[in-house]
């Protein structure tokens, strides 16, 4: 009974996704679902992004947490559209949730959305939010075992910022043991060691988000 009741949730969820989907894809909007557990630097990564490519590309952001709107505050001040989703205790976002904000984004005039998910390496690689790929960040901080015990989450995404890296020398991680391990679970994931703080590696992610909104 039980895993009748979650496949149709995840059946419900998927025939909103593709909706979303069919919606980015006519308004020619290549759309990024980010997920990390918390405190990874999601927030701070997508200020730094607005930054960098304010002068080149129409992004907008909507932020899924739990509760508050500190995040959507943060980005907002680097004059990017951003909304505010709050699971109250809900563990991700889902289609429907995406689908429900939508109408409050200028989605004519964007290139790119970025979806900020809830803070979890579980439940958000497993819902379809209508994206064009998944990715996650990973920090040096939370150790290079993640990959084997949240495999799903390094299989579902087309990419993988290993971030933080700037506090190596004060950890135990090995970052070729995470990107061995995330290779294994996913040959084809892009991999990025970046310093969401220091800026170091961040031009190689911005060159990548620019040559994807070239393709959409």
């Amino acid at each position: 009974m039980k895993v009748s009741v979650v496949r149709n949730i995840l059946e419900a969820n998927e025939a909103i996704a593709q909706k979303n989907r069919k919606l980015f894809k006519e308004k020619g909007l290549f759309t990024i679902n980010l997920m990390s557990s918390p405190g990874a630097g999601k927030t701070t990564l997508l200020e730094n992004t607005a930054e960098a490519l304010k002068d080149k590309l129409r992004m907008a952001v909507i932020e899924g947490d739990i509760q508050s709107s500190v995040d959507a505050r943060r980005i907002a001040k680097k004059g990017v559209q951003a909304i505010q989703i709050n699971t109250d205790g809900g563990c991700h976002l889902d289609a429907n949730m995406i689908q429900n904000v939508l109408a409050h984004l200028d989605l004519d005039n964007l290139d790119l959305l970025i979806v900020e998910n809830v803070g979890n390496l579980v439940c958000p690689a497993e819902f379809d939010i209508g994206e064009n790929v998944k990715a996650m960040i990973l920090s040096v901080t939370e150790g290079d075992d993640k990959p084997l015990k949240y495999p799903v989450m390094f299989r579902e995404s087309a990419v993988l910022l290993i971030n933080k890296i700037d506090l190596l020398p004060y950890t135990n991680c090995k970052i070729n043991n995470i990107k061995k391990a995330a290779l294994k679970l996913n040959p084809k994931i892009k991999i990025f060691e970046v310093s969401c703080r220091t800026g170091e590696g961040l031009e190689n992610w911005y060159k990548w988000i620019r040559q994807q909104t070239k393709k959409k």
